[in-house]
């Protein structure tokens, strides 16, 4: 099971690292472009997950008003950074520090597949509170369910968790929250960590 002091540590101590290791193009990187110009030119949006805030959060607030929130003080750090002035939160998904409706959409790249199993259903629900109305999600998910840990991530001797829940959970969770899934792909991207793997990104609206 996923500890989530281990990944914030984990995203602490090779922040780095992994801000070497992650390339900004890649087909992730297309579908987000999709998204972010279905969004009208003043959404406000929340990158969920945000890390060092390259390439997502810095693409959004380049079309709008983008706000991210991370785990890691030192991801954030880095944030702050790469992407000056947008406001920025350290904070939990499965409770974001946020009022209810504050945002039009959230993305969350790859941040899903840290959270612990069993709580995956809390953090969509979280997206959904902290959107109003029609809101949209983008998020991401491996296809198949999947636990696993490294003691050496990416050369550093630090330790990361992941833990997968999958298209077909992750399909119901979204139904389970109020959200449509208007569009489904997998697809071959490298923008996580510079190997070549393969995702789901749902996008969604949410309707209840």
């Amino acid at each position: 099971m996923v500890d989530r002091n281990v990944v914030r540590r984990g995203y602490d101590e090779l922040a780095t690292a992994y801000a070497a290791d992650r390339v900004e193009d890649g087909r992730g990187r297309a579908v987000l472009d999709r998204f972010r110009e279905s969004l009208p030119p003043d959404a406000r949006v929340l990158d969920a997950g945000c890390g060092q805030g390259t390439p997502v959060l810095r693409a959004l607030n380049d079309s709008g008003t983008a706000v991210g929130a991370d785990i890691s003080r030192t991801q954030l750090a880095l944030a702050a950074e790469n992407v000056p002035g947008a406001p920025l939160a350290q904070g939990d998904l499965v409770a974001l520090p946020f009022r209810d409706g504050a945002f039009d959409a959230v993305t969350a790249y790859h941040s899903l597949i840290h959270v612990p199993e069993g709580r995956h259903q809390a953090v969509v629900d979280e997206f959904a509170r902290v959107l109003g109305d029609g809101g949209r999600l983008l998020c991401s998910e491996g296809p198949e369910p999947w636990n696993g840990e490294n003691p050496d991530w990416l050369d550093t001797g630090v330790e990361m968790q992941w833990h997968i829940a999958g298209a077909e959970a992750t399909r119901r969770q979204l139904r389970n929250a109020g959200f449509v899934i208007e569009r489904e792909s997998t697809v071959d991207d490298s923008l996580a960590d510079g190997a070549d793997a393969r995702w789901t990104f749902f996008a969604a609206r949410l309707t209840e």
